[in-house]
């Protein structure tokens, strides 16, 4: 991967200004197509399979005046006076006839109504009208919900002074998220902290540009993708938060990377790719992890949360996309604007003395990361410790949908929803239908009267204002106005007892009931998304555990981060639980009511710090690892790699978290919890995780932090994240000799055994050879197996164990890909004795080298005849050609060619012997290619199958 984002950071360096203009481009042309395709926001939810749903979707077919949306109108009579009095009974009868002559007004409720009365106040001093209308909130339009609020008003206007009139109910329960000038302030942080982490306002000011590139482009598709489906409210809200933060974070990688390059004397060109190589690594495998994450939202099957959580993903992929491309063009235009200046001397006492940029903060890390290290034991126990008492009040945590309760206090509906429940109690706030069919009743009036007087006996039930059979007497509705609000554990229960109920019913009644309505479908999405917490959080913990291991070869650093990252979970569900039930903070985080967070809040938490805490933890670790393996002091290595990469981690975490934070104060109560959650998710992950504990644990583990089965790593592929493999393409650049033009150069290569390598398990080689383009090299030896496996492994399609490897210029196994695209293997036992046409086919489609084994299988004398001709043919056009036999080595196959013939002995570990080839000579430690050459043969960029660019004067 490093090598194809090297390409990839050449590429944009000198495309630059098509780069520029092309994003510019996607811009206006995804702008232009939002505008014209955006069909609104949708903030209706559906949970296909639930009860509450089930019965939803019926009653729309059957009883269509009651299965729409609903809204309230409450009428407060002056003190002193009753709604009976002619002052009040008059605008209100105007007001209900007005209201029921509105379109997608299916009927209003009437106090004066002798049939289905509207609800009156024991009192008799309120009144609260019901307007049912036809559908759900997607598709009330605006000027219907303008029409009700003028309506509204002029019955305020018409009342008699001392009476209060308020508009609400459940269209007007979610107020959709709006951006203001406080989400700003976390841009500004972001822009300090990246002024003082890169030292120059042209450095800070590229990730900003990066970012919001991204999200301007991610938002925009959005809005047209509005077109295909409902798209709820929230998701741009996440989107846009989601995007800023990383757009932020993985240009700052990759610019502190080119920086810190540009210090160390590179030419900006090549320190520009090379960012992209292994900065970019990093910044898409923690791309794809919050990716992974966000789409695994689905495992919940809400189809608003996975797609949710599939919009925020694309943010966050494009955010990616823009950081590989855009970036480097940019950077490329700052030029040497971007590099370092000298360190400045400063007098001391008689003497000049060297000042280093950053030797405060180095010094301020020293003593960090020491204090983390001396007592690991200490440190761990006091982290986990005070983590896990963070994390206990989350055991309360409670989950709902969010309804006018939720509002700000000054909003009509969050207005209407406490005069409701002042003066009617919280119940009817949130009332519940109880809905079957009755199509076998002969007296379906009288059976609903009979379901709603025992409905009406249960405990927790307030009232049952309603229970009727529709028009056509085939469906029955109980309206249920449950004593405790929509949100409180009390409704809850009564749901689950009227549920409880269902055989008693069917039996006695012979109906069969179900529960549905606004309150009961925030029930069964809060259960559906609890339940789904579990298998999400194992498919969040498993993916980490295959993805680090992949990372670092190694069991105890995934094992580690894995559990890190529940304790940053922990830890941010905790904090929730305090601020939005326990009240702690709440009004300084302007937290307009206590109570349950809003149902998807830890789904999309744990989704989203999964993904920003591997991006914390490649950063830091892979630094650890990258010292171990050169210096093999595991607690030095802790504390080199803690220094190098800490001043990074720690900016980009607080950028993430004002960015975050930024969003709590005066986000909506449906965002607030998420932001805040994240925020605190971010900083403990960072700074106490990834940042204390890590280090600390890393210390104690010593070597066996770094252990690995070799059967596993072998079997699991490679995450090349710091770019280890383009530093051996960069050493191996010049090669045996700049320029070389070899099919095959290796040096001390070793192919393991059928066991893997190690404890004296059997090895082929080492084995030295060139073979020139277009030669030949003849492998035989008494056993089959290893004979194939060498030629495999020159193939690229079996790794080498040890050695330094080219073919046909590319080194092995880091582009054994690209290889395998260029090599050809033909089994000479699979083609049954025939493989001429094999031969020529592969030199056909272009292979530079064809290899040919088991060539002890061509027995008959034409087929021998035939192949010798196809492997002339082959070297003629310039084609190397590789040989494997059991037994003899085939060099009759290519009479008149000059080969090298390699015997592997007698099988495995059996010492090889080599003829007629040259022996590449040792690999340089550490060549430096010139800057812009790294292959030192003219050629600007690594070779690739797609594109060479010759560097001509």
């Amino acid at each position: 991967m490093s090598s194809v984002l090297y390409s990839l950071g050449r590429w944009a360096v000198r495309a630059r200004r098509l780069v520029l203009v092309g994003w510019l481009l996607v811009l206006a042309l995804v702008g232009g197509a939002g505008g014209l395709l955006y069909q609104g926001f949708d903030n209706s939810v559906t949970i296909p399979g639930t009860e509450s749903q089930d019965a939803l979707d019926r009653l729309s077919a059957t009883f269509p005046q009651v299965s729409g949306s609903s809204a309230q109108i409450i009428v407060v009579a002056p003190d002193g006076t009753t709604v009976q009095d002619d002052a009040v009974r008059g605008p209100v009868t105007e007001t209900v006839e007005e209201l029921g002559d509105l379109d997608q007004v299916a009927g209003v409720t009437s106090p004066y109504d002798d049939v289905a009365p509207a609800e009156i106040s024991d009192d008799d001093g309120a009144t609260l009208l019901t307007i049912q209308l036809d559908g759900d909130q997607s598709v009330i339009t605006e000027d219907t919900k303008d029409a009700l609020h003028t309506a509204s008003d002029d019955l305020a206007a018409a009342l008699p002074d001392g009476s209060q009139t308020s508009l609400g109910g459940e269209l007007f329960s979610v107020e959709f998220p709006h951006l203001s000038i406080i989400e700003a302030i976390g841009v500004v942080v972001a822009l300090v902290v990246l002024i003082i982490t890169l030292g120059s306002f042209v450095a800070a000011g590229l990730p900003l540009i990066n970012a919001l590139m991204g999200v301007g482009v991610s938002m925009l598709l959005l809005l047209g993708a509005t077109v295909f489906g409902p798209i709820n409210s929230t998701t741009p809200m996440l989107g846009l938060m989601l995007g800023l933060a990383v757009g932020i974070d993985y240009a700052l990688f990759i610019v502190s990377r080119h920086r810190e390059q540009l210090g160390d004397g590179l030419a900006v060109d090549e320190s520009i790719a090379r960012s992209v190589a292994t900065a970019g690594s990093a910044v898409i495998f923690a791309g794809l992890t919050v990716m992974i994450a966000l789409v695994g939202l689905g495992v919940a099957g809400i189809p608003f949360l996975t797609v949710m959580g599939v919009a925020a993903a694309a943010a966050v992929g494009i955010a990616v996309l823009v950081s590989l491309t855009l970036l480097p063009a940019l950077l490329s235009f700052a030029g040497e604007r971007l590099r370092p200046r000298a360190p400045r001397a400063r007098q001391g006492r008689g003497r000049r003395q060297a000042a280093p940029e950053g030797r405060r903060e180095n010094r301020f890390f020293a003593g960090w990361v020491r204090g983390a290290t001396r007592y690991p034991v200490v440190t761990i126990v006091v982290i986990v410790g005070a983590i896990a008492a963070l994390t206990w009040p989350a055991t309360n945590l409670r989950l709902a949908l969010p309804d006018a309760g939720s509002l700000t206090e000054d909003n009509s509906a969050r207005v209407t929803y406490d005069l409701v429940a002042e003066e009617f109690g919280d119940g009817f706030n949130g009332p519940l239908i109880v809905t079957g069919s009755i199509v076998t009743s002969n007296d379906p009036v009288q059976l609903m009267d009979d379901l709603g007087e025992e409905i009406s006996q249960l405990p927790g039930v307030a009232d049952v204002p309603l229970s009727t059979p529709n028009p056509s007497a085939d469906t029955g509705i109980v309206q249920v106005v449950p004593e405790g609000g929509p949100t409180s554990e009390e409704t809850k229960a009564l749901v689950n007892e009227i549920r409880d109920q269902h055989d008693h019913y069917l039996e006695k009644y012979g109906v069969d009931l179900s529960v549905t309505g606004f309150t009961a479908v925030g029930i069964d999405v809060s259960d559906k998304l609890g339940a789904a917490l579990l298998p999400f959080g194992l498919v969040v913990v498993g993916l980490s555990l295959v993805l680090l291991t992949m990372v670092f070869r190694s069991i105890w650093v995934p094992v580690k981060a894995s559990l890190g990252y529940l304790l940053s979970v922990g830890a941010a569900f905790g904090t929730v639980t305090l601020v939005f039930e326990n009240g702690v903070f709440a009004d300084a985080l302007n937290v307009t009511t206590l109570g349950p967070v809003i149902s998807f809040m830890p789904i999309i938490l744990m989704g989203v710090l999964f993904g920003l805490a591997m991006d914390y933890e490649v950063f830091l670790v892979s630094r650890i690892r990258e010292d171990y393996v050169h210096g093999g002091d595991a607690r030095h290595a802790v504390r080199t790699g803690f220094l190098g990469s800490a001043k990074v981690v720690t900016a980009a975490a607080v950028i993430m978290f004002a960015v975050f934070v930024a969003f709590v104060p005066e986000g909506d109560m449906t965002l607030k919890p998420i932001a805040l959650g994240l925020a605190v998710g971010v900083l403990v992950d960072a700074f106490v995780v990834r940042m204390t504990l890590v280090p600390a644990v890393l210390a104690l583990l010593g070597d066996r932090a770094w252990h690995m089965p070799r059967w596993l790593d072998r079997a699991l592929p490679t995450f090349d994240v710091e770019g280890e493999g383009l530093a051996k393409e960069l050493r191996l650049a010049s090669w045996p000799e700049p320029g070389a033009q070899d099919a095959v150069a290796a040096r001390d290569l070793e192919v393991a055994g059928p066991d893997g390598p190690g404890r004296g398990t059997p090895v082929v080689g080492p084995v030295s050879v060139r073979v020139p383009a277009g030669g030949a090299l003849c492998v035989h030896g008494d056993a089959a197996a290893p004979v194939s496996a060498l030629l495999l492994a020159l193939a690229g399609r079996m790794a080498p164990d040890a050695g330094a490897v080219k073919v046909t210029g590319l080194v092995l196994p880091e582009r054994a890909m690209s290889v395998r695209g260029r090599v050809a293997v033909v089994d000479a036992r699979a083609e049954g004795g025939r493989p001429a046409a094999a031969v020529d086919a592969a030199v056909r489609d272009g292979a530079r080298m064809v290899v040919v084994d088991r060539t002890e299988s061509v027995a008959d004398r034409l087929a021998r005849e035939a192949l010798a001709g196809a492997l002339a043919r082959a070297q003629a056009g310039g084609t190397a050609v590789l040989l494997g036999a059991s037994g003899v080595a085939a060099t009759d196959l290519l009479p008149g060619a000059p080969a090298a013939v390699l015997d592997v002995g007698g099988g495995w570990g059996a010492p090889t012997t080599l003829t007629g080839a040259d022996v590449p000579p040792p690999v340089e430690p550490d060549p430096a290619p010139a800057a812009g050459d790294p292959a030192g043969d003219g050629d600007d960029t690594i070779d690739d199958d797609t594109h060479v660019q010759e560097v001509r004067a």
